[in-house]
């Protein structure tokens, strides 16, 4: 099937290469043309484990390019939308200036092909009540609207793409045109439904959004209920770890997302659980997500527990001190430092006086090129905390995990460490000589 895919961002391009790796013919539009040369080269413009060796095989067979030109998707079956949704300025509320500019970019070529109408599939993370807009739109060029989001996890985004856990289709309330934008979703996904057998969930459009930010929000509030748990053994002498596996073990809580550290960050869930929020109350329902606002205060208040912790344990004096910060990423496996806990402690000590050397084995080169005169950019973590006064582990890499403390422990002058993200074994950090200070641990 010939397929367009609108937008080649980190959704769009994972998914343009991985409809090319099920059999499609697929072309990505995007309009920066760096990133589409690039593109075109089998190169990938971001990290993420899979992705490169997927784009670069797809490319070389001739089932994969890309192109500035939306002329270039003329006789597309489907077009999927996969352009960003990022927070507006100043507002919680989504910025739809991308969602708008690829629907009215790709109006003008939808016609139908030979095996029928167009069908346009929307994958971006939109408020609820924008597919039934677009919707409009498209069928006033005789296309089909069905609305299929994305469930992607960075660092497990090609796998989630080829081999997800549920798939999720709005369909019109027009019966036929609901048949066939169903019919021809699953020529698509044809691998997934027949062979992999992938649950499919057919739902109206409203339900169809609404599922991907419910999901989120359900996250980022577990995520937040655990360190508000963190928040409060911290004040009693409790350990949230030995916490979280007790409630764990309960099916009904189950022991994912249940870690203790510095909280959220990239560019899903927070910006996410905010435009969620702004749509509740423009629907006149803000009541029903006002939790989300403790969610999201509690998420800032870890980024705030580790400054006030880096701040007590340099003596009250940061200015001048050297702290070596483990981690940009806002998480392992990806470069995104979107919204990234990490980098926000750092430039937040940095402008404390406190002179700041971050390392990170993806997003570490990308900053040593940005201009950042607060931040030196170190190549090991080892060289980030040769001499330092204090250590920070803010992104849970392997490399940072799989540290021996012994073998460090005569880098810095003092071997200070505070594991933001509970992933060391304070017992054998303490006993190789390290001072060590964990998330909601005694």
């Amino acid at each position: 099937m010939r397929i367009s895919v609108i937008g080649c961002g980190y959704l769009g391009a994972v998914h343009a290469a991985s409809m090319a790796e099920l059999g499609h013919d697929v072309v990505g539009i995007d309009v920066d043309e760096a990133k589409v040369a690039l593109l075109g080269q089998g190169k990938a413009p971001f990290h993420e484990p899979g992705f490169e060796e997927l784009l670069e095989r797809n490319v070389a067979a001739g089932r994969l390019r890309f192109s500035t030109d939306f002329a270039d998707v003329a006789g597309a079956r489907v077009h999927f939308i996969g352009v960003g949704t990022p927070q507006q300025e100043g507002s919680y509320a989504a910025d739809m200036s991308q969602v708008d500019g690829a629907v009215s970019a790709l109006l003008p070529h939808l016609a139908p092909t030979p095996e029928g109408p167009p069908v346009v599939v929307g994958k971006s993370t939109v408020p609820v009540g924008t597919a039934s807009a677009v919707a409009e739109r498209v069928e006033s060029r005789g296309a089909i609207l069905v609305w299929n989001p994305e469930f992607l996890r960075e660092g497990f985004a090609v796998q989630d793409t080829i081999s997800p856990d549920r798939m999720v289709y709005g369909l019109s309330r027009d019966e036929q045109a609901a048949d066939t934008g169903r019919a021809v979703l699953d020529e698509v996904y044809d691998d997934l439904i027949n062979r992999q057998q992938i649950p499919r969930l057919l739902t109206d459009y409203a339900t169809a959004e609404l599922v991907k930010v419910a999901a989120n929000s359900f996250l980022a509030t577990k995520i937040s209920f655990i360190n508000a748990m963190a928040e409060l053994c911290e004040a009693t002498g409790a350990d949230v770890v030995q916490l979280a596996e007790a409630i764990g073990h309960d099916d009904r809580i189950g022991k994912k997302f249940l870690r203790a550290g510095v909280g959220f960050g990239g560019g899903c869930l927070p910006k996410d659980i905010r435009a969620f929020m702004a749509r509740a109350e423009e629907l006149g329902v803000d009541e029903a997500l006002g939790f989300l606002r403790e969610v999201d205060s509690i998420n800032d208040r870890r980024r705030d527990h580790v400054i006030t912790l880096a701040t007590d344990l340099l003596d009250g004096k940061v200015a001048g001190k050297q702290v070596a910060v483990l981690g940009a990423a806002f998480k392992p496996d990806t470069d995104d430092m979107r919204n990234s806990p990490a980098l926000d402690i750092a430039a937040r000590l940095a402008a404390k006086g406190a002179r700041i050397t971050v390392t990170d084995p993806q997003a570490g080169p990308i900053l040593a090129e940005q201009d950042r005169p607060d931040l030196t950019v170190a190549g090991t973590a080892e060289e980030a905390m040769t001499g330092a006064d204090l250590v920070l582990l803010l992104t849970e890499w392997r490399q940072f995990r799989d540290l021996d403390p012994a073998a460090v422990v005569g880098l810095p002058n003092r071997p200070v460490m505070i594991d933001g993200r509970n992933v060391l074994d304070p017992k054998q950090w303490r006993s190789a000589g390290w001072t060590y200070h964990g998330m909601g641990r005694p």
